[in-house]
């Protein structure tokens, strides 16, 4: 259960901080983009550091699909870190509608920082960038914190880099998801057209999680299971 515990803070932090950051500070600019990127960047670094040693920190489903399907956690485990992440996120996206509803700062991306499609040209490209940046990115993380050929104690500064490059490439797109639960979180409480798109920015991602530890398994195929 602590452990299940920890993936709902870590979730509830990360989307609290990178989607608030976008919230008040707007994605509009250059400055906005780099600025809520290396938000969602150190969050997980920071978390990495905080929690990593509880669960993980996988703080994503999309993650999490990944290390089941690599063999390095029970599926029991993974339907509990999932209900964590996304009662974490459900927690962010309540406060971060309290907190637009309560301070003077406006909400600048006037959805709770919920991702979309338009950008990327409707539901179909919206899928194909989400799917190519989730498999970039949770094949880093698979690769970072493999038992034999990580990065060891500096898996969370990497998982944290790759996710900052990811959102830098993909803000403009979609908003970046390659996290089901950030983009549920967020997108429940916005409601709208971000509600009616989040069908995108849960299946895309756990399709590029899955993809990437088929990839991975492939390429390292005597690697024992945890």
């Amino acid at each position: 259960m602590k452990k299940y515990v920890a993936e709902m803070i870590g979730t509830m932090v990360l989307t609290l901080l990178g989607c608030g950051t976008a919230v008040f500070l707007g994605c509009d600019s250059a400055a906005g983009v780099v600025g809520t990127a290396i938000a969602f960047g150190l969050s997980v670094v920071a978390m990495a550091y905080a929690i990593g040693g509880i669960s993980g920190c996988h703080i994503n489903p999309a993650i999490t699909l990944g290390v089941a399907l690599a063999g390095r956690m029970s599926w029991k485990d993974a339907f509990g870190y999932w209900g964590g992440q996304i009662v974490g996120a459900l927690i962010a996206g309540a406060l971060l509608l309290l907190l637009t509803k309560t301070v003077a700062a406006p909400d600048l991306t006037q959805s709770l920082g919920s991702n979309g499609v338009a950008n990327a040209g409707g539901p179909g490209g919206a899928f194909l960038v989400e799917v190519i940046a989730t498999f970039i990115f949770v094949f880093v993380v698979l690769g970072a914190t493999d038992s034999k050929v990580g990065a060891g104690n500096f898996a969370g500064l990497a998982i944290g880099l790759s996710l900052i490059l990811v959102h830098l490439v993909c803000i403009r797109l979609t908003g970046t998801s390659v996290n089901p639960a950030r983009s549920i979180g967020p997108a429940v409480f916005a409601g709208g057209q971000a509600l009616k798109d989040l069908w995108v920015f849960i299946v895309a991602p756990l399709l590029g999680g899955a993809l990437s530890a088929v990839v991975w398994c492939a390429l390292v195929p005597d690697k024992e299971a945890n």
